[in-house]
């Protein structure tokens, strides 16, 4: 009596992975194997492409089963080639690219980059010079640190008045600290009786100069006396942005028509005291990054801890935070 064989019926391989055939295929072709053929009607369509099954000429409507090993030479020989064929156009492209790279570079070589790294104060200090000394339009620059050197001022003066004498606009913006130094006074009266502008603000994130929005320069924070000189557009005109948004919240200096320290400057700095208190920071900390000395973070500190009634440090914080006295 014949075996009775359920039909495997068609098969799309859903239920099988990149490397791992259906059960539907598997069991036909074991049936296959078994009694020597398999009508083409029950043979899955996996079974032949990867050629395990071909026509039987003795048998017309039937197929018969082939090794893997014998399978593979018919179902691998096309992919290989065809990798073969991939990997000459992937060799004759990249053949044909390198072509262009020696056009491109003969074009590119005379264009300035648009960061260079600048180590070294003597280094720094003549892109500098050269910057300012072919500035024609405007100068801009953010001085954060509170009151600068007298020597890096007496350096500066002769260049920056000589650009204003050639009708540059220099607008500068220093920390509210600046007010009460002597050195850096005398040098913002000078220039601004050149006719620059001068403004103050609390807090001065960074250090940034700009010249005729053509070139910049930044400092790099994490290699001590090393500056990037910018001249991408792009970077330039945000730097630019940043700068007139700080210039727009600062206050004008005026040397002669106004007292060093106006209510609404000192009203700034406590404010960005206390606010620095409540995140934490430490005096030393706060002193550093506003440009002022310990003594006068603790005594903003002291004034408003008598106002507050606060005892402690974390009292104060809490008190601050609670009191709506830093809310705008």
């Amino acid at each position: 009596m014949k075996d009775d064989h359920s039909t495997p019926g068609a098969c799309d391989c859903r239920e099988s992975s990149s490397d791992r055939p259906c059960a539907t295929a598997l069991t036909a072709y074991r049936r296959a194997l078994m009694e020597g053929r398999l009508p083409e009607t029950e043979a899955p369509a996996c079974l032949r492409a990867l050629q395990l099954v071909v026509t039987d000429r003795e048998a017309p409507g039937s197929l018969i089963p082939v090794p893997p090993e014998t399978a593979s030479f018919a179902a691998l020989g096309p992919i290989e080639e065809a990798i073969v064929r991939q990997r000459r156009t992937l060799r004759a492209t990249r053949a044909a690219l390198a072509a262009f790279e020696g056009p491109y570079a003969d074009v590119h070589r005379t264009e300035q980059p648009a960061l260079s790294r600048l180590a070294g104060r003597a280094v720094i200090n003549k892109a500098l010079d050269a910057a300012v000394g072919s500035c024609r339009e405007e100068l801009l620059t953010a001085q954060p640190g509170g009151g600068r050197p007298a020597q890096v001022l007496s350096e500066a003066l002769p260049r920056d008045l000589a650009m204003l004498r050639r009708g540059v606009r220099q607008r500068t913006i220093y920390q509210h600290t600046v007010r009460t130094h002597r050195a850096t006074l005398s040098y913002i009266e000078q220039v601004t009786s050149a006719g620059a502008e001068v403004r103050t603000l609390a807090e001065v994130v960074d250090r940034v100069i700009v010249c005729d929005r053509d070139v910049a320069f930044v400092p790099v924070h994490e290699e001590p006396h090393t500056a990037l000189r910018v001249q991408h557009p792009a970077l330039i005109a945000l730097l630019v942005r940043h700068f007139d948004h700080a210039w727009s919240r600062s206050v004008p200096v005026r040397p002669k028509d106004a007292p060093p320290r106006s209510p609404a400057i000192t009203s700034d700095l406590q404010r960005t005291i206390l606010l620095a208190v409540v995140g934490g920071e430490t005096d030393a900390s706060i002193a550093r990054r506003l440009g002022m000395s310990r003594r006068s973070v603790a005594e903003h500190m002291r004034k408003v801890s008598e106002q507050l009634g606060s005892n402690s440090r974390a009292q104060l914080g809490y008190l601050l935070a609670t009191s709506g006295l830093l809310d705008t």
